[in-house]
């Protein structure tokens, strides 16, 4: 797809992967609305970026539902949504706290539901659009205190595969992103980014992955993207 002028949604966009791909496509010539539940510091982004920042916790159906009708009332379509938001909590089963498990699927696969219950609606009546959901290597793979995180990105994954099957007939492309280990905000109690290390990825890796993604030729459809680091050791 042309770029220039898409309008894309970004959940999370305020930090790390999220912000960093709503830079790439601003600079493609796209408008962007980015989502965050901190307020401040999400109109602070969105006003250096040069886009919209609408304050929402996606984990929220009424808020994911809002922000697909402010998109709509701002732009009357929507081209791309990015299902970026997320968050990881850790332990071991016999110690687990479900009450994390219920916060992190609230956001991670119920808000990403949300999110795309909306847009596929818009995107069957268009006839066209995108979705791609940015998972996780930890969608395929399981890992001693992973049940929280991981199970939550295995559950991404094969709803992906699910809206793929419905939304193709439309016309509508799903993408899965799966990044390996980015040094940002993300798991980080107090939200201030980590350094970047160089023996792992940086959120431009995945915001190339995801612009690629979208640049092919509406008539192809990448399926799934891993991008591992080259060298972590």
């Amino acid at each position: 797809m042309d770029l220039s002028g898409a309008k894309i949604i970004i959940t999370g966009g305020s930090s790390g992967i999220g912000k960093q791909t709503a830079k790439d496509l601003i600079s493609k010539g796209a408008s962007v609305i980015i989502t965050g539940r901190d307020e401040q510091k999400l109109l602070k982004v969105a006003l250096d970026l040069g886009c919209t920042g609408y304050h929402a916790d996606v984990s929220s159906e009424e808020a994911a539902k809002g922000t697909v009708d402010f998109a709509l009332e701002k732009w009357g379509s929507i081209d791309v949504l990015i299902n970026n938001a997320g968050y990881a909590e850790f332990g071991l089963i016999h110690e687990l706290d479900l009450s994390k498990l219920k916060a992190v699927y609230n956001t991670n696969v119920f808000g990403a539901a949300a999110m795309a219950k909306y847009c596929a609606q818009v995107f069957r009546k268009q006839k066209s659009g995108n979705i791609i959901n940015i998972a996780s290597t930890a969608a395929s793979k399981g890992y001693p205190q992973g049940s929280i995180y991981a199970t939550s990105k295995f559950a991404l994954s094969g709803m992906t595969q699910c809206w793929r099957a419905e939304l193709r007939p439309y016309n509508v492309r799903v993408i899965q992103i799966n990044p390996s280990e980015v040094p940002t905000a993300f798991a980080q109690e107090n939200r201030i980014e980590r350094e970047q290390e160089s023996n792992k990825l940086t959120p431009k890796e995945i915001s190339n992955a995801i612009v690629s993604s979208l640049e092919m030729d509406n008539r192809g459809m990448i399926t799934d993207v891993t991008v591992i680091a080259t060298n972590p050791f």
